[in-house]
């Protein structure tokens, strides 16, 4: 899944090694390449999975629609977790949000 904002970079960007003025972040390690995935990997493979539960959901309530399917319970589970997922994901992004927020209030 591609970055549809481009807000996102990894690697050599902003996110775990240094500011966009090219000054090192406090605590970030000079040269060694980071031992764990990066935050946007993270970020990114959690999308994918949101957006497989909300396929799978919609898959089960057409397949429930078209009466290729019989267990209301599954479809409703299926529709529950999709949900779950969804607002997660989207209390997540709220919060970085409002980081965002406070970053841009502060003086320099």
């Amino acid at each position: 899944m591609s970055d549809p904002l481009g807000l996102i970079r990894g690697g050599d960007g902003f996110v775990g090694r240094a500011a966009p003025n090219g000054n090192a972040l406090p605590g970030a390690a000079q040269g060694k390449p980071e031992s764990g995935p990066s935050f946007r990997d993270v970020l990114m493979r959690n999308i994918e999975q949101v957006n497989e539960l909300q396929k799978d959901a919609t898959l089960a309530i057409e397949q429930l629609q078209t009466g290729e399917r019989q267990d209301v319970e599954g479809v409703i589970l299926a529709t529950h977790k999709a949900d779950l997922a969804f607002r997660a994901l989207q209390s997540v992004r709220n919060r970085m949000m409002d980081a965002l927020e406070e970053v841009k209030q502060m003086r320099v």
